[in-house]
Order: C-alpha cells, then structure tokens, then sequence
C-alpha cells in the first residue's frame, strides 16, 4: 500500500475562479465532475453561474451544487489517495463558493450604471484580494464572459489608472472561444489582460484547439490521428459514470468536456508551465498573437504540434497539441474516479514521483550547455509510490516504470515547418530502464544562429526535452479492471529546458534555403 507521505505533493496551488454557463448541454457539468477529482490541486475562489449563447436568459447555479453534492460523498474516499499536504476542499467550502451571474446576455450586463452581480461581486473580491500574494487568478470560462467584462469596467471606473493596471496583471484567462459579444470586447478594451483564447469565425468551434479533448469525430479533423476509444459513450461509461460522483457525470450530446482543457492547462504533472502557453500541456499549445507587442495586446491564440498518429503518419494541426496527451489524461481521470469508490490505496493506482538530480518537483530544470555538448540527465530517483519503499525515498527504481524522453520541438520553432528550424536533440539511455540519458546538443549552426539573417548568436535556442514516466496500471500487484491493470497506467512528467551556448560565434554563414535544406538531423 502507497504510503501517503511519498504521494504527489506541490508547493504552491493556482487560484481559480470557474465561470460556466452549466445546463445549456451536458459537457458544462461533465466537466465539474471532472475538475472535482482534481480539486486537491487548485485554491478554487468561486464557481460562478453565467449565460452564453446557447443560454441567454438564465443561469443555472443549482446545478452546479447538485454536483458539489454528489462530490460530498466522495471526498472523504479521495482524500485517502492525497498526500497529507494536498487534501482535498470540503464540499460545504465548495458551496459556499456557488454565485450566478447576470441571467441576461452579453454585454448586456456591462455598462457604468450596471451593479455587479453576486458571481460579479465575488471575482471583483478575489480580484483585488491581498491575500493572493503574487499568485495570479485564473478565470476560467465555460460560456460567455460577460461576469468578467463587468467586473474589469467596474476596475476601471472605480480605481485609478496605474491601480487597475496592476489589478488587471494578476488576472489570467482561458476562455473556450467566444461564447458571448463580451470576449472580443474585453481583448479590445483591455489587451494587456493574459488571454487564452482560440479566435475564429462565431460559432466555428471545430477550427479552436480544445476541441482535441474529443471532438475528432464529431468534427472531423486529423482522421486517423487521435485514439477515439477513450473517449467513447461505452468508455465513459464503464470507467468514469460510477459510484456517487461519477453518477453526476451526464452523456454527451456533441463532444465531452470541451470545458475541460482550461483546467487541464492548469495540471501539475510536471508538463505544462502556466505562464507559458507557448509550451505546450494537457491543456494546449498557444503562442502571442502580436508577438512584437506593438499593440500591447497579451492575447495567445492557437498554434499547431506535429504528432505521429495512431495510424503511424503525421498530423499537424492545432488540435493536436490537445489530443497528443489524451490518452494518459483519460487513464489519468479514469484512475481518480477510482478513489472515489473506496478509502483502500492497496487496491489503487497512484502517479509515479519523478526526481531528476534529487529534485523530485514539478517546475522545468533548466541547463545551459555549449551546441555540440553532451550533457547527462539522471532521473534514476523516480519512484512509484505503490511500491516498497521507505517514506519520501528517491532512490527506488522499479520495473513498474517505463521512461520515454521526448524532444519537444514545436516549442521552439517559430515558424510552421519545425523540422527545418529545429534540429534533434539525441538522447542515448545509459541504463537498460532509461532512467539515466546522455544528451547531445546540434551543432551551432543547427542551433545557435538566427533564422533569416543566418548570423551567430551567443545564446541560441532554448529545446525542450520531456521526460513522461509511465507506471503499469499496478497491473505488478495483480489490479485489474476500471481505471487499472494493462494499458491504464498513470503519467507523470518533467520538462528539461536546455539553453544552447555558443560563446565563441561559431557556425553561421549559409542561407536560410540552404538551412533548411541541412535541418532535418546532424551528424
């Protein structure tokens, strides 16, 4: 049995305030369920009824408490599965949380002689907390935005100028599209708020990247690419739509959870970097859409991955920089909603503990090397916690783990064709688990020069390399079934940032055609 003190634990939680125009469709409320498995990972400040599109003319915040009702009687079964230190909110503090917001639509809740809603009134609070420290407030949007959009009105009318700049730099959106007339207004009037946001044509959802959560066949993009298995009704069914939680989880009626990506952006597996969309998570790739900030605007919209599909080919799109990762957030959920059924860790399955070079957190490693170099990287600390060990061990290495180091490149290419930017970091094991690597860096001139002028740079590319260590399900200790054994195993990561030098101006001097002709690998 796991001992809970060498469980996951995090040192600081993201705050969040939930916006979600629950109860236009099902996908709303599936995705509360699912937030709720992961609410030990998150200081939720507010979870906040509001209207959208689909529904103009109420809000639906009973809903929402049926759900944090049913969480009731699971919470107690979870929080034998957290680390003491990550314990799970209780489902009357959840409650208390529960507000709505303007039951009309759009901007029509946004004016200077407009009062604040309740949900309105809450933000604005959490907004100007001091008790935030430095932590920004995600506000995460389900529907339309119109809660937000009055609140920042309400900053500017009421605080000076510098005051409501620096009241509007602790605020972080993800919003799923534009739901509302308010989206667009808020990225207008306010560009310097850090937005998420896929932008398209009104009501184009199958162009936006989260619909890589699970919408490649209802929309039919990347066919071939993604695993639709885990996605399915009978899936659904037979791993999440159990015990007193997961019998609040609906059916689908278009795609599931397409809410959910805003908080799976959030996650922390040691994959993701919330103040850096441009690095991929669970969540989605994004990147500025003014990258010279000539507007000031801190707007981040889609950007595309390429990714080998289920069918061996490659799919670029910006959807895959959601449904790459799919099949480890689904076991990841299918595993929580486990814990929901009983207090017995024995009889579960729990994430493996990465430790590289002893430091068994979650926030990238960082390491500057000459291009050309070759660098080591021991992570051989990793641990399974559902195997023997003493409490807090980085030493035990188990055959439950399989290691698999990934060179990221999309992060860092700054154009469409990556294989012509970025060339391949090579990684060679220098154990048979894998668990220690030699790194070799490209060369300067694939490395450290600058795209068009072909010019040596001092400090070249930044190459992200991420660790994914999977463990088997507990499928060693004989668990079988729902959430575990073969093919359900759990996911942690941990991203490597190498920063490449080039201190003496090497490379450098032919043409980016020729470049780009040279980039697909070095010798």
């Amino acid at each position: 049995m796991a001992d809970p003190l060498r469980l996951q634990h995090f040192a600081t939680k993201p705050r969040v305030v939930i916006l979600s125009d629950i109860s236009n469709e099902p996908d709303d409320a599936e995705s509360l369920v699912r937030y709720l498995l992961y609410a030990n990972q998150f200081n939720t400040e507010g979870i906040i009824a509001c209207t959208s599109t689909w529904m103009k003319t109420k809000t639906c915040p009973q809903d929402m408490e049926k759900i944090i009702n049913a969480y009731r009687g699971a919470v107690d079964n979870l929080n034998a599965h957290a680390h003491p230190d990550m314990q799970y909110p209780s489902a009357d503090s959840l409650m208390s949380l529960v507000r709505s917001g303007p039951p009309v639509y759009g901007m029509a809740a946004v004016g200077d002689d407009i009062p604040l809603s309740k949900g309105g009134e809450l933000l604005l609070e959490r907004i100007t907390a001091d008790s935030g420290g430095d932590q920004p407030l995600w506000v995460l949007c389900w529907g339309g935005t119109n809660v937000l959009a009055s609140v920042l009105l309400h900053i500017r009318n009421n605080f000076p100028s510098e005051v409501a700049a620096s009241l509007r730099a602790r605020i972080r959106v993800y919003a799923i599209s534009d739901q509302d007339d308010t989206g667009a207004w808020i990225r207008n009037q306010f560009p310097d708020v850090f937005y998420i946001a896929s932008v398209h044509g009104w009501n184009q959802y199958g162009l936006a990247a989260w619909t890589g959560i699970s919408g490649d066949n209802y929309y039919r993009f990347n066919r071939g690419g993604p695993d639709f298995s885990k996605v399915t009704k009978e899936w659904i069914r037979e791993h999440i739509q159990i015990g007193p939680l997961g019998g609040a989880y609906p059916d689908y009626m278009f795609i599931p959870e397409g809410d959910t990506p805003t908080f799976l952006y959030l996650i922390q597996n040691g994959l993701g970097v919330p103040e850096h969309p441009e690095y991929g998570s669970w969540g989605g790739r994004y990147a500025l859409s003014d990258a010279g900030l000539a507007l000031r605007s801190r707007h981040y919209g889609d950007v595309v991955d390429t990714v080998v599909g289920r069918d061996g080919e490659e799919h670029t799109s910006n959807h895959a920089t959601v449904w790459r990762w799919r099949d480890a957030f689904q076991n990841d959920f299918a595993a929580r909603m486990q814990w929901t059924l009983s207090p017995d860790r024995a009889a579960a399955n729990h994430h493996p503990v990465i430790s590289i070079g002893g430091d068994a957190g979650v926030t990238p490693i960082t390491i500057a090397a000459e291009a050309g170099s070759t660098i080591r990287i021991d992570a051989s600390g990793t641990y399974d916690p559902d195997c023997p060990g003493e409490p807090g061990a980085t030493t035990t290495t188990t055959p439950t783990l399989t290691y698999k180091w990934t060179h990221y490149r999309d992060p860092t290419a700054t154009q469409w064709w990556v294989t012509a930017e970025v060339a391949e970091l090579r990684v060679e094991p220098e154990n048979p688990e894998a668990s220690i690597v030699s790194v070799t860096l490209p060369p300067p001139d694939k490395c450290a020069v600058d795209l068009m002028t072909r010019q040596a740079q001092a400090e070249g590319q930044l190459l992200h390399l991420v660790l994914a260590v999977t463990d088997d399900g507990g499928e060693a200790r004989g668990l079988a079934g729902k959430g575990k054994g073969k093919g359900m195993g759990l996911t942690s990561y941990r991203r490597v940032l190498i920063q490449c030098l080039n201190k003496d101006l090497r490379g450098g001097s032919e043409t980016v055609g020729e470049a780009a002709g040279e980039m697909q690998g070095f010798a």
